[in-house]
Parts: C-alpha cells; structure tokens; sequence
C-alpha cells in the first residue's frame, strides 16, 4: 500500500471542523457509523468508523465521505503501485480523525510523527492498487478550541468496481488498525 503524509495549515488552507451541525458523534455509540448515508452504500467504511471511534480509541472522527466512482484524471494508477491494466475503475475516500480525550497532537511534531508512523505501518502491507494521503491540519475540535487533526485520503482501483471495492475494504481495515492498535499519539 502507497502512504505519504503532508502538513496543511496556511491561512486559505482547508480546515477540520468537529462542530458541524450534522455532527453524529460516533465515539459514544460508534454502532451508528452504520447509520450514516455515506456508509449505506459501503459496509466497510461503517467497520472502519467504527474502529476508530471505540472506546479503545486514541482518536476519533468527525467527518467522512465516500466517492464509489473516480474518473481516470482523478486518481493516478502510479501512485498506488497498479499494476498495467489494473486501474479502470477507481474509489474514494476520506475521513477526518482527531486526537482522542486527553491526547492531542501538538506538538506538530507529534502529529507528524504519528503520520510518520501511520504511513510506515501502511507501507509495509502488501497491498497494490490503493494509496493513502494523511494531511495535518488545523481543526476546531470546539468553538473556541483549534488543534491539529488529520484528514486521510483513501483511493484504491481495480478491473472491476468489484474489485475496486475489495480493495478499498482491505485498505481501511488496515488504515484502521494503525491507528488504533498500534498509536503513538500523546
């Protein structure tokens, strides 16, 4: 699996906002993540949500999305080891994560070390046709509290939409684990 990781928090850059009106907070009922449109149309991205937000959890999300068809400019085979061939159909997508109660990930450095070792844990699974994109940024975890969280972007590509799926299913149960089982956020 492709992994790479960026810092994002300039001026015009984009923001996590953990105090969105639609905000459904899985950390105490993370059996909702189930319930969410995005997660309707694909199971896995619902395990996945709900790894994240258990109580074991050292991080939580507050936002997600799903995109089940990626034209070929939006995604590049490269980029995700595919294999020549392999790529003619492609998914998405991304999850925004935030420090767990009682942790934080400032620091920046400490957000950078744990995408460091995230994207080390996900480089090392051998798994072609997917990638993963973590990127740092400025997050409002309260109306008057702004941290640092990381929003991940998920992409994986097959010969199918099947197997396009299958992969991607593959890709957040490992991207799931390396944040939960195996943290080193403060």
């Amino acid at each position: 699996m492709e992994a790479d990781w960026e810092f994002e928090v300039g001026g015009d850059a984009p923001v996590i906002d953990a105090c969105w009106a639609g905000l459904i907070d899985l950390r105490c009922n993370p059996e909702r993540a189930w319930q969410l449109p995005e997660t309707a149309q694909f199971p896995a991205l619902a395990a996945a949500l709900a790894k994240l937000n258990a109580p074991a959890s050292p991080a939580w999300t507050s936002k997600c999305d799903l995109w089940t068809h990626l034209e070929a400019g939006e995604f590049d085979p490269d980029e995700m080891a595919a294999p020549p061939g392999s790529a003619a159909h492609a998914m998405g997508c991304y999850i925004d994560l935030l420090p767990g109660s009682g942790r934080n990930w400032i620091p920046p450095e400490l957000a950078s070390a744990e995408c460091q070792r995230v994207c080390g844990f996900l480089s090392a699974a051998p798994l072609p046709c997917c990638r993963a994109d973590l990127i740092i940024r400025r997050a409002f975890i309260a109306p008057d509290r702004e941290e640092l969280g990381i929003t991940a972007y998920l992409t994986a590509c097959g010969n199918s939409p099947t197997e396009a799926a299958q992969v991607l299913q593959s890709a957040l149960v490992i991207f799931a684990d390396a944040f939960r089982g195996h943290s080193t956020i403060e």
